[in-house]
Parts: structure tokens; C-alpha cells; sequence
């Protein structure tokens, strides 16, 4: 009997290795890519947060200044007047985006990264590696 190899059929090659060094590198990429892959969620959650400050800000613009508004300080809320929920909410932005920024610099921190493992892992493995996001 004859073997016989089909398009697309995966034929291990023999010369390639992989080495302790090798598999760290890979564990490496993979821990950074589920990382980047929690920061680009937690930026998403933190702009919508920022939105809703927005669009707070932007009811507060419609009311009277002799009310009182509830603002919610952890799991209470607190009646303030608008100027100091005006500065609350502008507070509240403020840290949103410095968050925002942070986690965009650790992102790009990460994606720098994994662009150098990406490098060296397909230089030495070709084809007989995938590092490339599964497309949803």
C-alpha cells in the first residue's frame, strides 16, 4: 500500500522543532493576546461609561438651579445641587479618561509586543503556526 498525501491534509514536518524557548515564546504571545483581548473590553465598557457622564451632563443643562439632584456615590445616592454635580460628573470624566488612556497605552504596549513574538515565531515556524485572531 502507497500513502498518499490530499490537498489541505496537515503532514508534519520533521524539521521542525520546537524548543523550551520556542514554547515560551508562544505561551508569552498567548497570554498577552488574552490580556489585549480584556483591555479592548474594558475600554469598551469605560467608553460607554464615559458616554453616560456625557449625556448626564447634558440633562443636567436642562434643569432649574434651585434643584436638588441624586447623584450616586457607590451603592447611595446623595442630593447635591447642580453646580456640585456638575463638578462631580466633570470630575467623574476626568478619571474615565485618564483610564481610557491608560489602558490604550497598555494595549499599545502589548500589541508591540506581540507584533515582535508574531516575528520571531513565524520566522522560524512558517506556516506551521497561526497567531492570527479567529474572525467572528
Amino acid at each position: 500500500m502507497t500513502a498518499t498525501s490530499a490537498k489541505g491534509t496537515f503532514q508534519p514536518d520533521s524539521d521542525v522543532h520546537i524548543t523550551y524557548e520556542d514554547q515560551q515564546r508562544i505561551n508569552k504571545f498567548a497570554r498577552h493576546n488574552a490580556r489585549n483581548e480584556d483591555l479592548k473590553e474594558e475600554l469598551k465598557n469605560k467608553l460607554a461609561e464615559l458616554r453616560n457622564l456625557e449625556d448626564a451632563v447634558e440633562e443636567l443643562e436642562l434643569m432649574d438651579d434651585t434643584e436638588q439632584v441624586p447623584f450616586l456615590v457607590g451603592e447611595v445616592f446623595l442630593f447635591q445641587n447642580l453646580e456640585n454635580t456638575q463638578k462631580s460628573l466633570a470630575e467623574a470624566k476626568e478619571k474615565i479618561q485618564e483610564d481610557i488612556k491608560a489602558i490604550q497605552s497598555k494595549s499599545a504596549q502589548l500589541t508591540e509586543t506581540m507584533l515582535d513574538l508574531k516575528t520571531q515565531l513565524y520566522a522560524k515556524f512558517g506556516n506551521h503556526i497561526n497567531l492570527e485572531p479567529d474572525e467572528d
